[in-house]
């Protein structure tokens, strides 16, 4: 495992970002998933599984927070995605005043993360919960789908959430003095950008993943943190 390097972007910095905001509730005219449409999408992504043991791919706060026991995880690499922050919130870790952005699978590249397990008799009620956290609105902005992921130990297929680009909440392809400026300021109910950004970093550069954009990002943030406010 690589050493790890030493953050721009240090706790003491994403400390002097925070703030409390309070939970404005659901976006007006904002459609979201209920019950029933919940247990719909979990029925039909464990009819598209493979047989076994189900695994699930983690990319970002599923590596720091994943918020459910496994049986096993491994390094993996998935080809045709990549990680991003386009995703705009306008709760969560934003507001309305201040929209967030928040990362998911985008199109092109590749990404490296790790593959959880999941035990089969435990998988329904995991992904029931963890579909829960992932999705809100409906359509979902960032729907599941099964991913070729490759280990060292040959490939698997692994659950992962993609980017819905017709999505309302796709924020594009943005440049990332403009991404910076947003997690920079953002923050909601769940914390700050920052935070996230700082978190996903850390824990990448712990396993050994090396994400140069990210990287890139954290010292752009750290400078527009320290600068003075306008």
């Amino acid at each position: 495992m690589a050493g790890v390097r030493r953050m721009a972007l240090t706790p003491e910095l994403v400390a002097s970002a925070a703030r409390i905001v309070e939970d404005a509730g659901p976006s007006p005219g904002a459609v979201y998933l209920t019950d029933a449409e919940y247990d719909g999408i979990a029925r039909a992504m464990l009819a598209q599984a493979p047989a076994g043991d189900l695994w699930l791919f983690g990319y970002g706060s599923l590596l720091w927070k994943p918020g459910f026991d496994f049986a096993e995880r491994r390094m993996a690499t998935v080809q045709v995605w990549h990680r991003a922050f386009c995703i705009r919130v306008a709760r969560f870790r934003g507001t309305r005043d201040q929209n967030g952005l928040m990362m998911a699978l985008d199109r092109g590249g590749q990404c490296r993360g790790m593959i959880f397990r999941l035990p089969r008799d435990q998988a329904e009620g995991v992904l029931h919960a963890l579909f829960r956290r992932e999705l809100v609105v409906n359509p979902p902005g960032t729907p599941p789908r099964w991913l070729s992921a490759r280990t060292e130990e040959g490939p698997v297929r692994a659950l992962g959430f993609v980017m819905d680009r017709e999505s309302p909440f796709h924020a594009g392809r943005l440049p990332l003095e403009e991404v910076a400026d947003v997690l920079a300021r953002a923050a909601g109910h769940w914390g700050t950008c920052a935070e996230y950004l700082h978190n996903t970093v850390a824990h990448l550069e712990e396993l050994g993943i090396h994400d140069r954009n990210l990287w890139r990002l954290q010292a752009l943030v750290a400078e527009k943190i320290r600068a003075p406010a306008p």
